[in-house]
């Protein structure tokens, strides 16, 4: 299965408990963190909550 990187690119700070909750979820907690997952419908609705704050790449 493909793999998908998803770096955080910018501060939570500011950011809906929503999103926090989220960027928690996939273990992103400070800018520059990166997580390497299986890019699945799980992962694509996460990111979709966070498109402004991530960079996603396939790896």
């Amino acid at each position: 299965m493909e793999k998908v990187k998803v770096v955080l690119v910018k501060s939570l700070i500011g950011a809906k408990p929503n999103q926090k909750a989220t960027a928690a979820s996939l273990g992103l907690r400070k800018i520059g963190d990166s997580i390497e997952h299986a890019n699945d419908a799980v992962l694509a609705g996460k990111v979709n909550v966070l498109r402004h704050l991530v960079k996603t790449e396939t790896v």
